[in-house]
């Protein structure tokens, strides 16, 4: 429960040490009627404000889990299109577990993608932000394993 209040909340990102600040859209939109609230993650390591737009598509706060899309990100920034995932904490044996899952398909979804946009660019890029946040998390609350 502690983590999940934590990371559970879609409209504060700032557990993720690549997020300077989550704005909600429209601006003041209602974290409480979470349903397809759109939230728009300002990145920390970037020159010129880049952003990640974001609708959650699911929210289960009694499974401690909610999904979403990236409906909008520049390629250069993440390099991935037709994004979907889902962020979870599951309790084992007393210990939380945080499950970040998603799919995507490459920054370029022709034949013969650049190299900054090929399969690899876009599973390194995922994994990095995944890894970022879940290392973050690790050191917040403590890792056993």
């Amino acid at each position: 429960d502690e983590v999940w209040r934590v990371i559970g909340r879609f409209d504060d990102m700032n557990w993720h040490p690549a997020v300077a600040r989550t704005a909600m859209t429209p601006e003041g939109a209602p974290a409480d009627v979470p349903e397809e609230s759109t939230r728009v993650l300002h990145l920390k390591a970037y020159s010129g404000d880049p952003t990640i737009t974001e609708t959650l598509t699911k929210y289960q706060p009694e499974k401690r889990c909610y999904g979403y899309l990236i409906k909008e990100v520049d390629v250069k920034v993440v390099p991935v299109t037709n994004y979907a995932a889902t962020l979870c904490v599951n309790d084992e044996a007393g210990k939380a577990k945080v499950v970040w899952k998603g799919g995507f398909y490459r920054g370029f979804p022709n034949n013969e993608p650049p190299a900054d946009l090929n399969d690899d660019a876009a599973i390194k890029a995922v994994t990095g932000i995944y890894q970022g946040g879940l290392d973050a998390l690790a050191e917040k609350f403590g890792k056993a394993d």
